[in-house]
């Protein structure tokens, strides 16, 4: 065979004969080929991409998007240039291994959080770089801690998280508003981007969210959960709002 169609070929088929076989499960176009982009620019493994089908993040991401961003979801992949992009609702946490049970504390969580980083980032998504944990800061005489600070180079900021056990309250809100202003002026560097502040809960209300919080805040509140997603409880869900969005095309 000529060298230049192996090339050629070579582009067309950048994944391994295992990952497109995974690939040929997926039923629906749009989520197909959006896989294939993210696997193949992410170098995911033939687990790693089965874990994230199985974590519906297509669908998960496409829930927080409109109607021509789920498009190009399925275009480009996952596309990183706001802070916006970054989230995800409800962020998957099965690989901790934590039964599903409300007693755990917000340390046990971010101990587990820990223990597994690398596959939080991989949660997390793309450009996600470790910083610190309970990171502390004072001013008055009184110290605040950050429970986990990331640094996100495709935006040039940081993001900070904050866990909360169980529902989101606008008292959680404000503190994350005063940690995102103290590093917005004693911590980042002045070409970077306005710092992200995202606090991790199992329940929130959005109406709360959009109340507390002014427009042009970098914050965001996002569910996590300790179990996979169900599939089509999601599909069923993104069907809906593509519906409200004046649209019900490219979603099986």
């Amino acid at each position: 065979m000529p060298e230049g169609m192996l090339g050629s070929l070579a582009k067309a088929f950048a994944l391994s004969w295992s990952h497109y076989v995974t690939l040929l499960t997926i039923d629906q176009p749009d989520e197909r080929r959006f896989y294939e982009i993210e696997a193949a620019a992410n170098h995911w493994s033939v687990r790693e991409l089965e874990r994230q089908i199985a974590s519906s993040l297509y669908e998960r991401l496409a829930l927080s998007r409109d109607k021509d961003e789920i498009r190009r979801l399925a275009q480009e992949g996952q596309v990183v240039e706001r802070a916006a992009d970054l989230i995800k609702n409800p962020l998957v946490l099965e690989f901790l291994g934590l039964e599903e049970k409300p007693s755990y504390s917000e340390t046990e969580l971010e101990s587990a959080i820990i223990d597994r980083l690398e596959q939080f980032l991989l949660e997390l998504g793309k450009g996600f770089l470790f910083e610190s944990r309970q990171r502390r800061f004072t001013f008055d005489n009184d110290h605040f801690y950050v429970d986990l600070v990331f640094y996100n180079r495709l935006l040039r900021c940081y993001v900070l998280i904050d866990l909360k056990r169980d529902k989101l309250t606008h008292q959680d809100l404000g503190q994350m508003q005063m940690y995102v202003n103290y590093f917005d002026r004693h911590v980042k560097l002045p070409d970077e981007l306005p710092t992200v502040g995202i606090v991790l809960c199992r329940r929130k209300n959005d109406a709360l969210v959009e109340l507390t919080l002014p427009e042009n805040a970098n914050i965001y509140a996002a569910k996590y959960q300790l179990y996979l997603p169900s599939k089509q409880e999601l599909k069923l869900e993104l069907e809906k709002i593509q519906r409200e969005l004046g649209g019900g095309e490219g979603c099986a």
